[in-house]
């Protein structure tokens, strides 16, 4: 199978860490958001945005749906076979894509980091005050959840746990305040420290150069792409 991803992207990154810890290999076909797509890429995903999954004749966009079509491959505990845990894990996965991450987390990295990577000028003072109220919101939800149990969905990790803490990828860079949270802060000290999460993220980081050096897109629509700003 073939990912077609940017690794600095928590999108990208979620897949090829759920990927790592299943045992499932991938080869890595590189898309630079930072260029217009190609030809060939928009045959295959018309959206532009990374990642998409190549299976074969099959073709699939959207990372939370990649991750459950991964995870379909073999029996595991991610994606346990149970429509009720499956519908918990999806309701945490719409959860993460439509609030904590394209509400909180994402505009933090945006305005704190990829602005900054991206010499895009100093920070929306109003954006950040806003995805802060957010985040705050929902990390005290999220807190309360995890002080009744150890994952997001019963007691063993699964997709859901990928797909919520991929948001807090640059969760220093953003600044992102999480010392509040102590059982979100416990969590998220665990799945980062799965081996599967160590590979890909460190991988995440040099590939897109954050700690090395700036990305200078040639196009001025592309940054809000970077980081997972427009991927999916």
């Amino acid at each position: 199978m073939k990912l077609y991803g940017f690794p600095p992207s928590p999108n990208t990154w979620k897949v090829r860490a759920v990927a790592a810890h299943l045992g499932i290999p991938l080869q890595l076909e590189f898309v630079d958001l930072t260029k217009p797509r190609t030809a060939d890429y928009l045959k295959i995903n018309p959206t532009g945005r990374t990642p998409t999954l190549v299976d074969g004749d099959f073709a699939l966009w959207e990372s939370n749906a990649i991750m459950q079509y991964l995870a379909s491959q073999k029996p595991n505990s991610l994606w346990p076979n149970d429509a009720r845990a499956r519908a918990d894990i999806t309701r945490w996965q719409c959860w993460q894509l439509a609030h904590w991450g394209a509400d909180a987390c994402m505009p933090l990295v945006f305005n704190r980091l990829v602005k900054k990577l991206l010499n895009l000028g100093p920070p929306d003072q109003a954006a950040v005050a806003k995805a802060t109220d957010v985040f705050n919101k929902e990390a005290k939800l999220l807190d309360a959840h995890l002080a009744r149990q150890p994952y997001l969905v019963g007691r063993e990790l699964t997709l859901a746990d990928f797909s919520v803490a991929a948001n807090l990828l640059y969760a220093k860079e953003g600044e992102m305040p999480l010392e509040p949270y102590a059982h979100l802060r416990d969590w998220f000290g665990g799945v980062s420290a799965l081996p599967a999460w160590k590979e890909t993220a460190a991988a995440a980081r040099h590939s897109g150069g954050v700690a090395e050096h700036p990305l200078s897109p040639p196009h001025p629509e592309e940054p809000a792409r970077l980081l997972s700003m427009r991927s999916g």
